[in-house]
């Protein structure tokens, strides 16, 4: 459970956060990046069928503003930062994307943050389980070595024989870590762990393009 902290602690992890993802968006546009169109095209190989091993860790569709409120507490979404009708609209259109795809949905499962359960809930795809290691690390220091990222990394390997399309639905900073690729809100990376345990990227869903 989130602890509360005090103005000035919460402005300092702000800075810290905002100053550790302006190195991360640095370091991302460095990277390679093909046209949106060549990471879309796994999704036609995929269609209709029931993938093997392949994760979808999507990023909550647009919620206004930047990390949390200072009395960000858990269990109470009027504390915290929420989808906007534009993200609540976005997260149905994902998802109704997804159903046209025709892919064996295994699994869904998301961050406990109010933005993020919502978006899970939103797609439609199938019932939304809680998964803590999802959760946001915005106010962490050491994202890639986080116990959560590398939980959710071994996650993924352990996936690699397992049937249907597993969907894990979080955050820029937690997807970043795992990938080194960057999302905007309601975008997502098709993900899958090599023989070797290697977690390559193979696709992205489609950029709404907005917020």
């Amino acid at each position: 459970m989130p602890k509360s902290y005090s103005h000035k602690a919460g402005r300092a992890r702000v800075l810290r956060r905002v100053t550790s993802l302006l190195s991360l968006t640095l370091i991302l546009s460095l990277s390679p990046h093909s046209a949106h169109s060549n990471d879309l095209r796994i999704w036609d190989t995929l269609q209709g069928t029931t993938p093997k091993g392949y994760v979808l860790l999507l990023r909550h569709s647009y919620a206004p503003g930047v990390g949390d409120p200072a009395n960000f507490k858990l269990d109470d979404c009027s504390t915290q930062r929420n989808l906007s009708q534009e993200g609540r609209d976005d997260a149905r259109e994902i998802g109704e994307w997804l159903k046209r795809r025709e892919i064996k949905i295994a699994r869904v499962e998301s961050s406990r943050w109010c933005r993020a359960k919502e978006t899970a809930e939103l797609l439609d795809i199938g019932r939304v389980r809680p998964n803590r290691n999802l959760d946001s690390l915005f106010q962490e220091s050491d994202l890639i070595n986080h116990p959560q990222t590398l939980k959710v990394r071994k996650q993924i390997r352990d996936y690699r024989n397992k049937r249907g399309l597993l969907v894990l639905v979080g955050h820029f900073v937690n997807i970043a870590a795992l990938t080194g690729v960057g999302v905007d809100s309601g975008e997502g990376v098709l993900v899958r762990a090599d023989g070797k345990g290697v977690i390559k990227v193979v696709g992205r869903t489609p950029a709404l393009n907005r917020g």
